[in-house]
């Protein structure tokens, strides 16, 4: 029997209609767009406004998108996994109503939380159970509401974020495509440098911590990027090295879309050609767990049957990696 590996087979996606636009923000607070678009390439940002709807909303819609496109019968879904750093609610997983809502009846389900990360941590999650032989079909939803921490005063974390969300379906392969390769890696001692402190077990929110604006995110923006920079490139070379390919062998970068400097300082690192670097930050900023899927997403319609695709992501706490994929399928 051939070995069974995990292959992506679908791809879905969903965005908010608002969109907020640099223009906008030069009204909000003291920046303006040469300055954003030189510093991080982003142009504009989709914000969820509707009151009451958060991460699940935005993951139900990319996962109902994939299951009409693919015409998956929801009930043959047998796990569900949402990649997010900012679920619902605490103790109530956010997974566990998607799955519901979707009609994914016969599916378990949880979250997978490892901040910028998630989704590319999730690819290695669910690729295990299909490896397994015990699964069939595997819903990995990359979703992020990151406006709901935000604060649209503070010029150094408004102008990266924005709300989306990403969903593929994993599926067993025998023709020896799909996940190949991983090198994924984690360093707690980064923590103090991108995060929201209040909210979490240490530091419960209080009327005091609200009052005070520290319930948003906080980002030390020169010490993230120096690490970005430096991990993203590096688990890049690694994953090459390690599966003795060049760069004229890989057909695609598909790098967390953080900062336009940083993805182009890992296409350099790899001297990888411009052109086979998947690129949408000018459209969505930072979407967190779902930048990777959106790019997939994005870019379906020219991926082709054997395409290999290293996929890098890097992310709070510090979190990051890198995969090695070869696509399944031609549009």
């Amino acid at each position: 029997m051939s070995k069974i590996s995990a292959a992506i087979t679908a791809v879905g996606a969903y965005v908010p209609d608002y969109v907020l636009t640099n223009q906008i923000l030069e009204t909000m607070v003291d920046t303006n767009d040469e300055w954003i678009t030189s510093r991080t390439g982003i142009k504009e940002r989709r914000i969820l406004k509707e009151e009451g709807k958060g991460t699940s909303f935005l993951a139900i819609n990319a996962a109902n998108d994939l299951i009409q496109k693919r015409g998956i019968d929801p009930k043959d879904i047998e796990l569900v996994i949402v990649a997010t750093a900012t679920p619902d609610m605490k103790a109530a997983s956010t997974a566990a109503y998607t799955a519901t809502q979707i009609g994914a009846i016969n599916a378990f389900s949880f979250d997978l939380e490892a901040a910028c990360s998630s989704f590319l941590f999730g690819m290695s999650t669910a690729a295990k159970y299909i490896e397994s032989g015990r699964y069939k079909n595997v819903l990995l939803i990359g979703a992020d509401k990151n406006s709901s921490m935000i604060n649209y005063e503070d010029r150094a974390t408004c102008i990266i974020f924005g709300d989306g969300a990403g969903a593929v379906l994993f599926e067993p392969n025998e023709e020896g495509l799909g996940l190949q390769d991983e090198y994924l890696r984690s360093d707690g001692s980064g923590r103090e440098f991108l995060q929201a402190t209040y909210g979490g077990s240490s530091y419960p929110s209080t009327s005091q911590a609200i009052d005070e604006g520290k319930h948003y995110v906080f980002q030390d923006g020169k010490t993230v990027f120096k690490n970005a920079v430096f991990n993203m490139a590096d688990v890049a070379v690694k994953i090459l090295e390690r599966n003795n390919l060049s760069n004229d062998d890989i057909s695609w970068l598909a790098a967390h879309q953080a900062n336009k400097r940083i993805i182009d300082a890992t296409a350099n690192r790899i001297d990888l050609d411009p052109n086979k670097v998947m690129m949408n930050i000018q459209k969505y900023g930072n979407t967190t767990s779902a930048t990777l899927p959106l790019l997939l997403h994005d870019y379906e319609s020219q991926l082709k049957k054997g395409d290999k695709i290293v996929f890098a992501a890097f992310g709070g706490g510090f979190t990051w990696g890198s995969i090695y994929l070869k696509w399944a399928y031609s549009a």
